[in-house]
């Protein structure tokens, strides 16, 4: 494999990450895509880091003029002091003036003449850093097929004596040319797909990289105002640590009860239950009260604005606005239909990595389900983030939305209760002329947990877990009935 100190940062971190540092340098690589797709963006980058650096770096632009160039420059905000630019135009012209014939249109120029000229500039330059921009100019250039590829043999066997790495980009108007990619060290692919819904959905994927590792499969990116900002899918294995052992409270005596204590750092705990009967509030308990001890709390809501979830929480009487202001509690309120799963798991991980959460919550995972381009898929992303998380020594809670008000037989829009370490579940029950809501744990990996079901209610003295339920059967039904006095005697109770 190529040792990584010989290997070129492309200035965009994701993408170095996925390369396992950049690319290995003074070779060739093919970075292909339909218009669009952010291919120019990203050889920029890759030109700017060089420039940064103190490298030499030329752009050949084929296909636009150097003010189209610089506007896109202009649209990230960056300055191209530093580096080269030169157009197919300039070499044309040049070629005309050199043959002092002005009779022919740019189309008819002889191919391998106007090369000549662009390799003239590359020799004058000396770049440690170059970039095509695109192929599909060589291609109209050429008058065969075979041509064309032959041009790009001979490109590439004039590079191979040079200290430079070379980008060709590819806007794959003429169709996948397996030759041509056969020819590059590398080949990078960029791809943007039509959601049904939402914002189009940006994906990489690096085909091949010889002789050196990276990081396969497909990874989501964004093209923001600055650049690419590449997102490398997430592999939990890559992050194995000492399983941290520590049981984190609430805050309320009553509710640590029933979970035999609290939950558990490096574990997930699933919160289920229908709508408004208070999930949301009770991973908002945990991630409140491990802040108030210091912690710093991270919380991604995908349905609720923030200002609502802040007003609640201060009804409640907890200090959300200052914890907030005090940098202890972080909340992000995520748009599903603007944002791509890996950048998703990219939140999570600054929170972790940079601003330092212990404690994590999702509200809700029915959003987060949303978000997904193919639902199938969920169940595996999701056990990876949970893993990663769980080896970080963070907790976990996550809330799921169940169809249906009442009723035992509830459904949720994707099943991923055995991911869960904890499962608590809520119920609506009607009982002497009103709406209860009651709580449970159904089960706890980690730990002894009570199976008793108790009720809960919420108030501006805060969260309330009352006694066991015991005069009661069928509350899991919505419709319980009264026990009978001798049955509280048969059972102990």
């Amino acid at each position: 494999m190529t040792d990584v100190a010989h290997r070129l940062p492309t200035g965009i971190g994701g993408l170095d990450d996925v390369l396992s540092g950049g690319l290995p340098s003074d070779r060739l690589y093919l970075v292909k895509g339909t218009p669009g797709v952010g291919k120019t963006t990203l050889a920029m980058q890759f030109l700017l880091e060089g420039v940064h650096r103190g490298e030499k770096a030329l752009y050949i632009t084929l296909s636009e003029t150097e003010q189209e160039i610089r506007q896109v420059a202009e649209s990230h905000g960056w300055s191209l002091e530093g580096l080269d630019m030169f157009e197919l135009s300039l070499a044309e012209q040049a070629l005309r003036l050199r043959e002092e014939n002005t009779l022919y249109a740019s189309e008819d120029v002889d191919l391998k003449q106007v090369m000549g000229v662009l390799m003239e500039r590359v020799s004058a330059v000396q770049p440690r850093r170059l970039v095509f921009d695109s192929l599909s100019e060589i291609r109209l250039l050429s008058s065969s097929l075979a041509r064309y590829r032959r041009q790009i043999l001979a490109l590439k066997q004039d590079l191979s004596g040079r200290a430079c790495t070379t980008l060709l980009l590819d806007d794959q108007t003429g169709g996948d040319d397996l030759q041509v990619e056969s020819l590059a060290h590398g080949v990078i692919v960029l791809e943007q797909t039509a959601a049904q819904y939402g914002a189009d959905r940006r994906r990489l994927r690096v085909e091949k990289l010889r002789g050196s590792s990276f990081r396969s499969g497909f990874h989501d990116y964004a093209v923001h105002v600055g650049g690419l900002a590449v997102f490398p899918r997430l592999i939990a294995a890559e992050h194995r640590t000492e399983l941290v052992a520590e049981t984190i409270s609430s805050g309320i005596s009553e509710l640590d009860a029933i979970l035999g204590g609290g939950v558990d750092r490096s574990t997930c705990t699933l919160v289920m239950g229908p709508a408004g009967v208070g999930k949301s509030v009770i991973v908002s308990q945990f991630a409140v009260a491990a802040a108030l001890r210091g912690d710093i709390s991270s919380v991604f809501l995908f349905e609720e604005r923030i200002a609502t979830w802040v007003k609640r929480g201060e009804h409640l009487g907890m200090p959300v606005s200052r914890l907030m202001a005090e940098g202890k509690l972080r909340v992000t309120q995520v748009d599903p239909a603007e944002l791509a799963p890996d950048e998703f798991t990219h939140l999570v991980r600054e929170s972790i990595e940079v601003h330092g959460a212990r404690v994590l919550v999702i509200d809700s995972i029915t959003g987060y389900y949303n978000a997904m381009p193919e639902g199938r898929f969920l169940s595996l992303q999701m056990h990876e983030l949970l893993s990663y998380v769980a080896e970080r020594g963070v907790a976990t809670l996550l809330t799921m939305a169940q169809t249906g008000a009442v009723g035992a037989h509830m459904v949720a829009a994707v099943d991923i209760s055995y991911l869960a370490d904890t499962v608590i579940v809520m119920r609506y029950f009607e009982a002497d002329g009103h709406v209860n809501k009651a709580i449970s744990v159904l089960k706890k990996r980690s730990g002894k947990h009570e199976t008793s079901i108790r009720s809960v209610a919420f108030g501006a003295g805060g969260i309330q877990v009352g006694e066991t339920l015991f005069h009661l059967r069928g509350i899991f039904s919505g419709l319980p009935s009264q026990v009978s006095q001798e049955s509280l005697r048969v059972t102990g109770k």
